[in-house]
């Protein structure tokens, strides 16, 4: 007997390019407030790059960094910097061993309305150069911050 009220999709809120694009204008401005060269990536919910940039005097390796982070920061909802912590837990740590997981800060779930809808992450300063921009970048835009 086939059951007919099975739920068969789901809806799957994403951030959309353009917040992408202004999330990135946003890391933009406050990483030259604090005085440092950024790389930066969104990410959508499951993962996948929305948009990026890098600017001109950002290390190359920055850029893996940034993506990676937005990535990281997508695949549970909690930001980079708190993964320091879960790793030190043995039924965690083999998570460690996962070649794009970044357990350093400047990586941020973007929610919306209690949503994970994708991921930001910036490398360029320092890790807490780069938390502090990502927070000013999702305040200034009206996203909520990881409780």
């Amino acid at each position: 007997m086939i059951n007919a009220s099975l739920i068969k999709s789901t809806s799957a809120a994403s951030v959309t390019l353009e917040a992408a694009n202004a999330l990135i204008q946003a890391v933009k401005t406050a990483a030259a407030e604090i005085g440092f060269e950024v790389s930066v990536a969104v990410t959508d919910a499951g993962g996948h790059l929305k948009a990026f940039q890098r600017t001109d005097s950002t290390p190359f390796l920055a850029a893996e960094v940034a993506v990676d982070k937005a990535w990281t920061s997508a695949s549970f909802g909690y930001p980079t910097h708190v993964w320091n912590d879960y790793l030190g837990d043995p039924k965690v740590a083999p998570l460690a061993q996962h070649p794009r997981l970044m357990a350093v800060g400047g990586g941020y779930p973007i929610l919306l309305d209690g949503k994970l809808i994708g991921g930001l992450g910036i490398s360029g300063g320092s890790y807490e150069q780069d938390q502090q921009a990502a927070e000013a970048a999702l305040k200034a835009l009206g996203f909520e911050l990881p409780a």
